[in-house]
Parts: structure tokens; sequence; C-alpha cells
């Protein structure tokens, strides 16, 4: 296009401040969550009309399977799965009418989760066995109603095991931040792993014991708790019972009700590619479940709006079975967020219903046991030193990455790697060509809509003689440009000041990153997202060079000119990483940088291979670090073996 013949031009001379144009509203505040809700509920997989209880059997093993390989266990996590889990025990604490001893067991390889095993004084025969999982509780094994949740089980003859959650408890610190399990996103490996893994060897252990009974096996927890409740049981058919409390709720509720978006693993890479949390709970027929849910919920998934679309996609599917009864639901009226006393005695009564089945002798009213309840430091199980951590793990994935780290060394065999690696990164990106469709919103003022489902703000900065146009934009939003915006039009360069998804004007206003996660879920890519927008609009006013601000802003302009080889004529990149690696390394998590997570980016590209692919057009480094120096040396070779006297370090 040519922008002259559709902006009326604005003269450096005429404004000594760029700041009041370049913070001009174009698209309006909410038009990047509206985008956003739009573009990723349409994406979401709906449930299937199934006419019997054989068809949903089918549909529901090609779904428990495609979760598993699809989503869970990528990368090195399907070494994790076939390795042995290790347990160790670490002595015992006496109770009334029951014990606990003390144990720790690998939820995959390094990665030690401590545990109480809560056994009943006298065991006869095969008992039921119980796996009590904890949510966002800093307590964590150590919570008063999970403690009392797990005595009053052993005081009624059964089993339970109170394992540890990543992140929680023992579990804490910045390392096993959830957050940061999408640097194994980054690396190629399943960030919701570890997750799974450590509810899975948790249940391995429960029913290697003499004297579980594998026909009752029963997992239960609140809030993250409740999630894992739901995957476990919807993923791993030994689970008999299940009763998640206020931990989840469809991925379709989430997008309206933000309250519900939940952290890194309740919203995993590409989940929703295969399965809605609808699925999941239809995966449970016709086993016995009780979803309780909160009707004053103070933090998610509030009963009135969460808990009827889960009802509405699992009834019919127990209805098949003619296990109608077998789907419980409880609502807590009084109580917020809680796994209190009245939600526990509806998970007693459906284990007397259940598990004990005319047993008329078998009381849903809790034990007392407040006096019973142990301190944190009683409860406490050593750990290794050294013990695995959720970025302990991406370290040792990026050391050995990428995988094919070099570049050739011809011109016949760099010209064979280029033409193989830009598909690659399309296809790592999952970007599209976009069609962009503008609207002018003022002088120099623009809509731009993409793909038809984002739109964003541009404005185009005209000087009197003009050289050509750059491309400007920051992670920080185009208001904070007017000092690079001023530089570009003194050098006689018409500037086109745009905020792509997620920044400045394009930025959700609240809990963003959460929606990067899922689009991301999805099957999207942030990054790639980003990406495109930024190729179709060099499109649309190039050719033109581009300045990007910040290291995000810089990831994405690299991607995008790999993405777009004509209409993208030079890059400037500013605070630009040196390395993928550094996001492992400074140990970022998803709610920092959500873009820079991309599911298996490190594995197949660095900084280093994004410049090699973007070459032979310039791409400078505006001061750049000890680091992108010691990555990017010897890129000047590349640039010569291409043709181009070109140095990026310079």
């Amino acid at each position: 296009m040519n922008l002259l013949l559709l902006a009326a031009a604005l003269l450096p001379q005429e404004t000594t401040d760029l700041k009041p144009v370049l913070s001009r509203e174009i698209v309006g505040k909410h038009r990047g969550l509206e985008d956003v809700q739009a573009f990723v509920d349409a994406r979401i997989p709906r449930m299937p009309e199934v006419s019997s209880a054989g068809e949903w059997e089918r549909i529901a093993a090609r779904l428990r399977a495609d979760v598993l390989e699809k989503v869970v266990y990528r990368g090195e996590a399907a070494r994790w799965r076939d390795a042995p889990s290790r347990v160790e025990w670490a002595g015992e604490l006496p109770g009334r009418g029951y014990r606990v001893r003390k144990l720790r067991y690998e939820a995959l390889p390094g990665l030690w989760a401590p545990a109480l095993l809560y056994l009943p004084e006298r065991l006869e025969g095969r008992v039921p066995v119980h796996l009590a999982v904890n949510g966002h509780d800093g307590k964590g094994k150590a919570a008063d109603y999970k403690q009392m949740r797990c005595i009053n089980l052993a005081k009624r003859g059964m089993i339970a095991l109170n394992a540890e959650w990543i992140g929680m408890g023992q579990l804490r610190g910045p390392g096993y931040g959830h957050y940061a399990m999408n640097q194994l996103d980054l690396c190629g490996t399943s960030g919701l792993a570890p997750f799974y893994l450590s509810m899975k060897n948790a249940l391995d252990l429960l029913l290697s014991l003499e004297h579980a009974d594998p026909a009752r096996v029963a997992v239960h927890g609140l809030s993250g708790g409740g999630w894992q409740t739901i995957v476990i049981s919807a993923l791993d058919p030994r689970v008999t019972f299940s009763n998640p409390v206020a931990g989840y709720s469809s991925f379709r509720t989430r997008v309206r009700h933000h309250k519900d978006l939940g952290d890194s693993e309740q919203t995993p890479c590409d989940l929703a590619t295969v399965a809605d949390y609808a699925h999941l709970t239809a995966m449970r027929a016709p086993r016995p479940t009780l979803l309780t849910y909160n009707g004053k919920d103070n933090c998610c998934f509030e009963a009135g709006y969460a808990l009827q679309p889960l009802l509405d996609a699992a009834r019919p599917v127990f209805r098949l079975y003619d296990r109608d009864p077998a789907l419980r639901h409880h609502v807590n009226a009084e109580g917020d967020h809680n796994f209190g006393l009245e939600n526990r005695e509806a998970l007693y009564r459906a284990v007397g219903d259940f598990f004990y089945p005319g047993a008329k002798d078998f009381d849903p009213k809790e034990i007392p046991c407040q006096g019973e309840v142990r301190t944190a430091a009683e409860l406490d199980v050593p750990l290794p030193p050294d013990n695995a951590t959720l970025n302990t793990l991406a370290r040792g994935l990026a050391r050995s990455l990428p995988r094919e780290p070099g570049l050739p060394d011809d011109p016949g065999a760099a010209a064979r790697w280029r033409q193989a690696r830009g598909p690659l990164l399309r296809g790592i990106l999952r970007a599209p060509d976009l069609a962009l469709v503008e609207e002018k919103a003022g002088d120099g003022q623009f809509r731009l809509r993409l793909g038809g489902e984002f739109t964003i703000p541009a404005t185009v900065l005209e000087p009197k003689d003009v050289t050509g146009t750059t491309l400007l934009f920051s992670e920080a939003g185009r208001a904070s440009l007017a000092g690079e915006a001023s530089r570009l039009l003194a050098a006689g360069r018409r500037v086109v000041a745009f905020d792509p998804f997620y920044y400045g004007e394009s930025r959700i206003s609240s809990k963003d990153f959460l929606f990067a996660l899922l689009a991301a879920s999805v099957g999207e890519r942030p990054l790639g997202i980003q990406a495109a927008q930024v190729a179709a609009v060099a499109r649309w006013a190039g050719p033109a060079d581009v300045v990007a601000v910040g290291p995000r802003a810089s990831l994405v302009a690299l991607c995008a000119a790999a993405l777009e080889e004509r209409a993208i004529a030079r890059l400037e990149l500013h605070q630009a990483y040196g390395s993928l690696a550094e996001v492992v390394e400074r140990n970022l998590g998803v709610n920092q940088a959500p873009e820079l997570f991309c599911f298996g980016l490190l594995e197949a590209f660095d900084v280093r291979q994004l410049v090699a692919l973007a070459a032979p057009r310039p791409v400078s480094f505006a001061a750049p670090s000890d680091r992108a120096r010691q990555e990017l040396s010897g890129l000047k070779a590349w640039y010569a073996m291409l043709g181009a006297d070109f140095d990026p370090l310079k």
C-alpha cells in the first residue's frame, strides 16, 4: 500500500512532543480482551454427540491416549514416564487409631516429593486407598483440613496418602514456582509432565501396598488439588472414585470468568487441541464422581457458573451407562473457597455409598480430630539438598539445546539449511500469513484488522522528505516510543508505530499472561501471533525496516523477519537477548514474558539461528550485551558467505 495516499503527513516540526500523538486511543482499551476471548473460544473443542456407551468408550480412549501422548509425555517426559520411581521411608508418627509413615518418592528422576501415609492401626484384607492432593496452599501437606481428612479416612479403616504438591509446603521456592514450568515447554518438554507424574507415581505407590484394594481407589483435593483430581481421575482408569473440590471449570467458562483462569499447569500447552475440561469430566463415566463447588467462592470456580456446564457435558454420558446416580454434585452454600467440614462430610458420605454400599454402621459425620493436627515441623520429611526443581530440570535440558547448534559452512549447504529451517520455524510458531484490512481512524491513525480476528492500532508519522519506512514497536507500547520516533523522523524515515497483540493499547488490562496461556492451550502460540502480525504490517507498509524495543519485542521481530523475507528489509533490536537460554538461566516465569515460552523453540532455534535465518538482511543489536557478543560471534562470516558485508554486533 502507499501510506502517502492514506495518511495526512505529520511533519516533525509540527509537534515538539510526539507522546500525545502516540498515546491517542485508536482501538479502545477493551479490544485486545474481546479479540482474544473470541479467538480462544472458537478453538475450544465441543462435546461430541454420542448415542451409545460403546461409542463413548472409543472416544474416551482416544482422548485419553491423545492427551497423554500429545500433551503430557512430550520430549524428555517420555523418558521420565518410563523411569522407575524410588520410594524412601523416613520414620513413623503414632496416632489415635492410626499411624503416619513419613516418606519421599520420586515424582520423576531427581525430583523427590515428600508425603505422609496414614494407615489404620489394624489392617486386614483389602481396603480402600485415597490420594489426597492439595492446592495453592503454602502449608502444603500440613494444611489442617487436609490432615483432618486423612485422619478421618484412616480412623475409618482406609489408607490415605497425603502427597506434597510442587510449589507448596516443602516444595516451595523460586525454582518450583508454577510459572517456571513453561521453561520446560520452551525446551520442547511438557511442563505439565512433572505435575502429572507426581500424581501417577503416588498412585503407583498406593496400589503397591499389601492391603490396597484396586477396586476402591479415590482421589480428592481442593482448588489446585481439585484440578489435580480431575486430571488424574480422567486420564488414569485406576481411579474409581473422584472428588474434585472447587478446582476447575470448562475452558469456555474460563474465557468469560477471569477468576477461573488458573496457573500454568491448569492451562497447559495444547491441552485444548484435544479436550476441554468438560470432556475430562465426562471421561469419568461410569465411575463414581462427586463434583464439589462453593456457592460464594472468594477465589474461583463459583458453583453458580462453573458447575452446570460440567454437569451438562457429563450427565448424558453417565446416562448412556445407566449410571446417572454415579455423578453427584455438592454445593456449599455458606463457605467460601474451602474443603471445610461440610465439604469433607460430603466426601465421607459418597465414600460410604460407593465403597461401603449397604453398610449401616458407616457414619459420614466427621470424627473430631482437631487436637491431632500436627505442625509442619512435625510432618517434615528430609529431602536431598540437590532436589531437582522445575528450573533445574529446564537448565539441564537447555544445556544441550538447540539440537543442531551449528551453521553450515558452505553456500550450498547454507541454502538447503535455510530452505528447511524456514518452514520448521513457521510450524513451531504456528504462524499464519495474515490478511490485513485497514480502517482510517483520523490523521495518521489506523485500525488494522488482521486475519479477521485481531484489531491493532497504528500511528503513521511522516517527515517532509521521506527516505524510507520503519516499523516501530515496543513491549511497553507505542506511547513509550516518542524518543525513538523523533530520531527516525529526523533521519527522514516514515514511522509506523503500532501495538501488536499483548503490547501497549493491544494489551489486556488484567491477567494478560493468562490469556496468552489460553491461546497456547488451544494450539496457538503468542509469539507466532505477534510475529505474524508484524509480518502483515510490514507487507502493508513495506518494504520496511523494523525497530523493536525490549527483549521480548526483539524476539518477535526476529521471528517476523524469518517469516517475511520480502517486506522486512532490516532489523534494529534494542535490549535483545543473546540466547533464549537466558530465559531459563534467569528463572523467568511465563507471567513475566509469555511469548518467550513458545513450545519447542529452543529445541530447534536459538537467537543465533534466527539471525542466520534472517540474513543476509542486516540484523543490528543496539548496545549488545556480553552474552550477545559471546553467542553471536562469527555471524559476520555467515553474512559474508551469503554475499553481505555486515556484522550484527557493530
